[in-house]
């Protein structure tokens, strides 16, 4: 068996499988594993370049409990609190507090009376939509149109997920505050979308992130990925780093191994997909009649956004700064018209001029040189890299004049750091695409932008017989505990050797 891919999807679905018995050796292009979970480390700062906390800790509880042996006993799980503060562009700040009891009183504290129980209602029903959705759409098979036929079939569930209504409708239903309707849309950027279009069953987003908490992987998130990783070679699996596949083989009509960039042909009777499923079906598998509704149906789909990141390396600490801040514009949706190229950007999408920018600023003495230095990890929505019809990040002084934009929209939100500045690593859109494979750097594949795109991801069972996807761009989608879920839904549809 054949996992192509060694990101944290493809990770757990190898970490299942060989505990099920199977042979499984793990294909993987860079040097490192963990792929959009990944690590940078310079001059004693070291940043988790990808993911920066982890929810639904309960997934990767039953990974490793299934795999043999605890979570708690492969990394130290911390739960956040405060788990995440904002910064409105109209001076009010909020935190949100790590305990779900407490944060109706924060919201109402920070944003005026009725704040709380507002956003406790729209939770209310978030729930609700979780509990229609959580089984047949997150731990099964896709089956395409059949999955929504399955939910249609009760009433109830479908006026509880409302599928024609937009996350963004949503929130001006139940919301007053427009800083409140702010937060439920960020969630849609979870998924690479646009809250104006995502579907509005995405409140399970911020509804699950905070019944489950948010958490912290001392010494950085990347070890989550260093962690299934040992899990799944310890179990027998086989992990070559380095080794880029060329195609999937396909003979006598079903999968049958892959062949290597160096022409290397490895027979496996099951191959596992961890790559995006845009690059896979266009890339690596051959023409195939069976395949041509999928690729049809990826190239009509909205991408997922993109995200510039910057790592700054500072030297002092910044007194009262959270783990997690998110800074605000004052016109939000200038920001999703330039991602996208709609709006008042039509047809032309852009770097963001004003983006909200999310800081993530870890206080763990593993990732800095010593008691007075901070390690960064800075990020912006952007567009992906699209030379022949959107941004082409790669133009020449562009990351670098966008690095230097960004600094400033730090200052001006109140946290300057350019004195303080002993490096900057930035990371475009392309370098994403380059570094992971993703196509043009869409951090999710495809977005969850529409009624339908949300529910009709690429399934994890190919057209192709013995094909399997796992990761962010197949069913159920992207984020940490997602993946893992796509890996054991792969893993059950293998079965045991």
């Amino acid at each position: 068996m054949a996992v192509v891919g060694a990101g944290v999807g493809g990770l757990s679905a190898a970490a299942r499988l060989a505990a099920g018995g199977h042979s499984v050796t793990v294909l993987e292009q860079g040097q490192e594993v963990g792929g959009k979970l990944g690590r940078y480390a310079r001059d004693g700062h070291v940043f988790d370049t990808g993911p920066s906390l982890v929810t639904m800790p309960q997934v990767y509880r039953d990974l490793f409990d299934s795999t043999g042996g605890p979570l708690e006993e492969a990394v130290d799980l911390v739960r956040l609190d405060p788990a995440v503060a904002y910064r409105f562009a109209d001076g009010v700040r909020l935190t949100v507090p790590g305990a779900p009891s407490e944060i109706p009183q924060a919201l109402t504290d920070a944003l005026g009376q009725g704040a709380g129980a507002q956003w406790s209602a729209l939770l209310d029903r978030a729930a609700a939509m979780w509990r229609a959705s959580e089984e047949p759409f997150l731990r099964r098979p896709l089956q395409g149109a059949a999955t929504l036929a399955r939910l249609a079939r009760n009433p109830a569930d479908v006026a509880t997920i409302a599928p024609w209504q937009t996350l963004r409708g949503l929130g001006q239903r139940q919301l007053d505050d427009a800083r409140l309707r702010m937060l439920l849309d960020r969630y849609a950027t979870y998924s690479g979308s646009d809250p104006r279009r995502a579907p509005a069953v995405l409140a399970t987003v911020p509804y699950a992130e905070q019944a489950f908490g948010s958490w912290y992987v001392r010494g950085g998130l990347h070890r989550l990925a260093s962690a299934v990783a040992e899990r799944a070679t310890r179990n027998g699996a086989v992990l070559r780093t380095g080794t880029r596949v060329h195609r999937v083989l396909v003979e006598g009509g079903r999968a049958a191994g892959v062949e290597l960039a160096g022409g290397e042909r490895l027979p496996a009777d099951v191959v596992v997909s961890g790559v995006d499923a845009a690059a896979l079906y266009a890339d690596l598998l051959p023409p195939d009649r069976r395949t041509r509704g999928i690729r049809r149906d990826l190239a009509r789909v909205t991408p997922s956004l993109s995200g510039v990141v910057l790592l700054l390396a500072l030297r002092g600490r910044t007194p009262g700064l959270a783990h997690h801040t998110v800074l605000f514009p004052e016109d939000y949706d200038a920001e999703f018209d330039a991602v996208f190229g709609t709006g008042r950007f039509q047809g032309a999408p852009r770097p963001v001029a004003d983006p909200t920018v999310y800081v993530s600023a870890p206080d763990d003495p593993d990732l800095r040189p010593d008691e007075d230095s901070e390690s960064w990890f800075v990020l912006v929505n952007a567009p992906r890299h699209d030379p022949s019809g959107g941004v082409d990040w790669d133009q020449p002084g562009l990351a670098a004049r966008y690095a230097a934009e960004l600094l400033d929209v730090l200052a001006r939100r109140g946290l300057d750091v350019r004195d303080r500045l002993r490096w900057c690593e930035v990371r475009t859109p392309a370098d994403l695409a380059r570094e992971t494979g993703s196509v043009g750097g869409a951090i999710y594949g495809s977005s969850s932008n529409g009624t339908r795109a949300a529910f009709l991801r690429p399934a994890n069972a190919s057209p192709v017989p013995g094909l399997f996807l796992v990761g962010g761009s197949s069913h159920p989608g992207g984020g940490l505990p997602l993946v893992a879920l796509s890996a054991e839904i792969v893993a059950d549809l293998v079965g045991p050797a």
